[in-house]
């Protein structure tokens, strides 16, 4: 058994675009969306319902199609991280990372030794893979959210860890940090959202952050290459659509 490659690592470190996708929570609709041409599935265990006991599930129908699979955690544990990837994710994704020692702790988490400190185990993703300790950090992807204004002031200092293969900006939560909750539009949160993505690319690392149809061409233009989207905003659209053109037939 070879190891399967991390789609979406694979891509940005060859300075390519990955697309991923959110808003599924169930192996059916990987499925239906493994034809798309997605590179990864956008998996959420923060605010949504995917437990451990899903992973296992989830992850193989990612696997069935060459799809990361991203899980989202809810908070900054080494543990945590480490059981999420034995349960057969590819890649990790941590909230609120705002210091160089939150940093330090994913990487903790997410790597075997010597780069971090991840409990020996063989994962779902290693059953048959007799180099597996060896060779799963190459195929590990751990990306840290930059959610907050305390990210933006460390982010300097964030971006010298290695290991960490996406500095995610997060719009949602850092309007809320600067005191407009629920409106990401106010020029104080763009300003500081593009300017926290350009410091990253400026760095060499890779940039990501969430894009709709309406702004994802001016992220690429930024330097984004980690692109997610839900699903949501699409179904609704076409939702909207749908409806519309029936309504103009009815007489």
């Amino acid at each position: 058994m070879e190891l399967r490659a991390n789609r979406v690592r694979r891509k940005l470190e060859a300075g390519e675009p990955a697309f991923v996708v959110g808003g599924v929570t169930h192996a059916d609709d990987i499925d239906a969306l493994g034809p798309i041409g997605f590179d990864g599935i956008w998996l959420e265990g923060e605010h949504g319902g995917v437990d451990a006991a899903d992973l296992g599930n989830l992850t193989r129908a990612c696997d069935i199609w060459g799809m990361t699979s991203l899980v989202r955690v809810n908070r900054n544990d080494q543990g945590l991280i480490y059981r999420t990837l034995d349960r057969g994710a590819q890649a990790i994704v941590v909230p609120h990372v705002d210091t160089r020692t939150d940093a330090e702790n994913v990487v903790a988490g997410g790597k075997f030794p010597p780069l971090g400190k991840r409990g020996l185990f063989i994962s779902r993703q290693g059953y048959g893979v007799g180099d597996y300790l060896a060779r799963a950090n190459d195929e590990t992807l751990l990306i840290a959210l930059i959610e907050d204004i305390e990210a933006w002031r460390n982010l300097d200092e964030i971006l010298e860890v290695d290991g960490i293969g996406v500095f995610f900006v997060a719009p949602s939560d850092f309007a809320a940090s600067l005191g407009h909750i629920g409106n990401v539009g106010h020029p104080d949160v763009q300003e500081k959202i593009e300017d926290s993505l350009r410091r990253i690319v400026a760095a060499g690392r890779t940039a990501g952050t969430l894009c709709m149809n309406d702004n994802v061409q001016r992220f690429a233009e930024i330097g984004v290459r980690c692109f997610f989207t839900s699903t949501g905003p699409w179904v609704a659209a076409g939702a909207r659509d749908f409806k519309a053109n029936a309504l103009k037939g009815v007489r």
